[in-house]
C-alpha cells in the first residue's frame, strides 16, 4: 500500500501527462485568467467600494440596478429606496432571470458586507462585469425606506 502512494505522489509531482498527449496550442494568461474567472467564483472580478462611492454612482445619473441580497424581513425593516431584492440564497437561480444584461451596472448590499461579498464574486462567476459591492446598510448613512 505503501508504494502505491509514493508512485501516485510522484506521477502527480512530476506531471504524468507524456508529450503525445499535450496540445501544440497554449494558453495565454489572459485566457487563462478568463477560464478562472469562469469557474472560481474566488477569481472572479469585481469591485468593492465604500458607501459613500456608490451614493455619487446613484446621483451621477448613470444607469444601474441596486441590488439588495438580505432577506425579504430584513427589506422590510428597512432598505435603500430602488433596490430590487434578490436574496443571497437565491441568486443563482434568480440572477439571470432578473439581470439579463451581465454588461449592466449592479450596486450590491446587504447588512454587513459579508452576503454582499459572495454574491458578488458569484455575480462575476457567472459572466457579469460591472459588479459593485458597497458592504452593508449599517454603513449607510443616506435615507432608508421604511
Amino acid at each position: 500500500m505503501r508504494n502505491i502512494i509514493i508512485v501516485i505522489l510522484i506521477l502527480l509531482i512530476t506531471g504524468c501527462v507524456s508529450p503525445e498527449i499535450q496540445t501544440e496550442e497554449t494558453t495565454t494568461s489572459e485566457q487563462t485568467s478568463e477560464l478562472i474567472q469562469q469557474n472560481d467564483p474566488e477569481f472572479a472580478e469585481h469591485h468593492k467600494i465604500t458607501a459613500e462611492e456608490a451614493k455619487k454612482i446613484m446621483d451621477s445619473g448613470e444607469e444601474y440596478t441596486l441590488l439588495d441580497v438580505r432577506t425579504d424581513a430584513e427589506y422590510n425593516e428597512g432598505h435603500i429606496e430602488g433596490a430590487t431584492l434578490i436574496p443571497d440564497y437565491e441568486i443563482k437561480d434568480r440572477a439571470e432571470l432578473e439581470l439579463p444584461d451581465k454588461t449592466a451596472l449592479i450596486l450590491i448590499y446587504c447588512r454587513s458586507g459579508r452576503r454582499s461579498a459572495n454574491v458578488a464574486y458569484e455575480l462575476a462567476a457567472m459572466g457579469y462585469t460591472k459588479v459593485y459591492d458597497f458592504g452593508g446598510i449599517i454603513d449607510w448613512s443616506y435615507e432608508i425606506v421604511r
